[in-house]
């Protein structure tokens, strides 16, 4: 599939009180070792993950917080002209990059639909959207930043690699196809707080 936009974003769209309760109620809850694959994957090794994700995670699911971004998403999937399907959101991912973590080059669907029948919501669907928004004030960290690879190329072009200076500013977020490879690089001073969303539908037609 071929689309004009790779991604859709809104600077500082999300307020600091926004940003701040997100980051209390993250920190509030136990913190989990950020894991890779997926339904129907094998389960990898900490030492495998290691190579792609080092970063610690805690899962959020308030109905405020898909109150405030929903709206954000459904205008980012017409204004891009995606227009995917979808119909359930995941639980939030509050992620925490402190100095040396990092997420490797990857994308967020997965090869196959999910096959637990005993969660109807997301049975037979893939990811089709993903939501990364940016919590942190910019300048209590360095580093941590969210790249694009589009290999959307010509065969004899150079895939080419954009770094998502659109949401450095606290509050920002950025929407975008959940099989667009993507990495966070590593920070490399301070704390990056960050807040990702997908969004799920059967797949595309």
């Amino acid at each position: 599939m071929r689309y004009e936009y790779a991604y859709w974003y809104f600077k500082k769209a999300l307020s600091k009180e926004f940003c701040d309760k997100v980051i209390k109620q993250g920190l509030s809850l136990k913190k989990k070792f950020a894991l890779t694959g997926g339904d129907g994957l094998k389960k990898p090794t900490k030492k495998e993950i290691l190579k792609i994700r080092n970063s610690n995670i805690t899962w959020l699911n308030d109905q405020w917080i898909y109150d405030e971004i929903y709206p954000y998403i459904i205008t980012a999937n017409k204004n891009a002209g995606w227009n995917f399907k979808f119909d359930w959101s995941e639980n939030c991912q509050f992620t925490i990059y402190k100095k040396g973590q990092y997420y490797d080059w990857h994308y967020d669907s997965f090869e196959k639909p999910w096959s637990n029948s005993n969660n109807p919501k997301f049975y037979g669907k893939i990811r089709k959207l993903s939501v990364t928004i940016s919590l942190s004030d910019p300048k209590k960290y360095k580093g941590g930043e969210l790249e694009f690879y589009n290999n959307d190329q010509r065969p004899d072009q150079q895939p080419k690699i954009f770094t998502c200076h659109e949401i450095s500013e606290r509050g920002s977020l950025v929407v975008f196809p959940s099989y667009i490879w993507h990495r966070v690089k590593p920070v490399t001073q301070g704390t990056r707080y960050s807040l990702v969303l997908w969004n799920v539908g059967y797949p595309y037609e």
